[in-house]
């Protein structure tokens, strides 16, 4: 499929052939892998174990913000396991706190919680919701209502609260009290909310369900539902956090706050963390020994995460990827208008998407074998979240690859 490798092999990896057998043999397969194996990378550009190089326009799905090896985050990162990789949270550590504070300073929140992924967030901020409620209404108040078509995460409670039937299959009985509603749809969602419902739940873009934009006033009408049926609003923005969308929260571009949000994926640019965010009065929900997380908001993750604030508010790389977000939504804008097999462009920031007339692996595919990581999802949506610090020369040759593959289908 791939022509032969275009750089000499620098290191001593495995072939691609032998680490695909080793892994087919050992792994579980959970995983639709593609036929290449990584073995470094350095800004936008990823390399596989026959020298190859790929502009990566997934970015780990929505992680290497700041591109791969970024010189900054690298040193954060030695400093840090030189110091203190672990300690357990019965500890103080100057790192956790002061992302605490950071996180704090550039949000609506007042307190933290951390822990090391996004369905982790999602699941403290369920367990948050569910325990407010129940302190402050009463026991049966436990309801969550989230959007069909939404992603939360894998574990079996972020699992219920993703409303996708198809990744459910298999996996009950799922967690007892969560409904599904129209994303969008304010008027479903009002006619949804029961005494027992404790809090609405839902991604200000959904992007695992097709970087699905929301109408204008939607999520403020949706605050507002919120604030007069004395009902917590958790935002996910474990993909639309961190800059993705051009503000450092994506709920930043609507004018309005959430009560709880979630973080994760470009947090750590690369090293795992997650985070729930949430206003002082929610967070009193939470006293010692009712959430945990051994893991969670270690020194090296924490030192990770603060660099790649810093990266991002100082170093002008918000500035920058709002930048190139535009100037990659005008191209693929073009694309909607040059070829009939795409049927919309949508999205903002650097969270774009490309719905198609015709299935998008065989597309995805095709960028592959011309050097080009793109993702789909939904079956027929192409969809972009490459790091940060893109250029508009590599936007261009993501443009040009695609046209080459469009252009075949139209």
């Amino acid at each position: 499929m791939l022509d032969s490798p275009v750089l000499t092999r620098g290191y001593n990896f495995m072939m691609t052939s032998e680490l695909q057998q080793i892994s087919n043999q050992f792994l579980m397969n959970t995983y639709a892998r593609l036929p290449i194996a990584l073995v470094r990378g350095q800004g936008c550009f990823v390399y596989d174990a026959e020298g190859r190089e790929y502009l990566d326009c997934v970015a780990g799905i929505a992680v290497n913000i700041l591109g791969h090896a970024h010189p900054g985050l690298v040193e954060a990162i030695m400093r840090q396991a030189r110091q203190l990789i672990h300690t357990s949270n019965l500890f103080y550590t100057e790192p956790q706190g002061l992302l605490a504070k950071r996180l704090v300073e550039l949000s609506f929140a007042d307190k933290v919680f951390f822990c090391n992924s996004g369905a982790e967030a999602n699941e403290a901020a369920i367990k948050l919701a569910r325990r407010y409620a129940a302190k402050r209404f009463g026991a049966e108040r436990t309801e969550i209502l989230t959007m069909t078509n939404s992603f939360h995460g894998r574990t079996l409670a972020s699992l219920t609260a993703t409303g996708q039937p198809k990744l459910q299959e298999g996996f009950a009985p799922l967690v007892p009290g969560f409904r599904y509603v129209p994303f969008n749809d304010l008027d479903a969602l009002e006619a949804a909310i029961t005494p027992q419902t404790a809090a609405i739940m839902l991604e200000p873009i959904q992007a695992e369900g097709g970087v699905i934009v929301p109408g204008a006033g939607y999520l403020k009408a949706v605050r507002e539902l919120c604030t007069s049926r004395n009902i917590l609003l958790i935002f996910d923005e474990v993909q639309t956090g961190m800059g993705r969308t051009g503000t450092l929260f994506a709920y930043q571009h609507f004018h309005m706050t959430p009560d709880i949000i979630t973080l994760a994926k470009g947090l750590g640019g690369g090293i795992p963390i997650g985070a729930c965010l949430a206003t002082e009065e929610v967070s009193t929900a939470f006293e010692p020994g009712t959430h945990a997380s051994t893991f969670g908001g270690n020194p090296l993750a924490c030192a990770a995460a603060l660099k790649v604030l810093e990266v991002l508010i100082e170093g002008g790389k918000l500035d920058h990827g709002r930048m190139i977000g535009d100037y990659l939504a005008k191209g693929l804008a073009t694309l909607e208008e040059q070829y009939t097999c795409v049927t919309q462009s949508r999205g903002l920031g650097l969270l774009q998407g490309l719905e198609l007339s015709v299935e998008g692996k065989p597309v995805v595919m095709e960028c592959l074998d011309r050097r080009v990581l793109i993702n789909c999802t939904m079956g027929r949506v192409l969809r972009f979240v490459p790091p940060l610090i893109m250029t508009t020369t590599q936007v261009d040759r993501l443009l040009s690859v695609l046209s080459g593959v469009l252009s075949t289908r139209t």
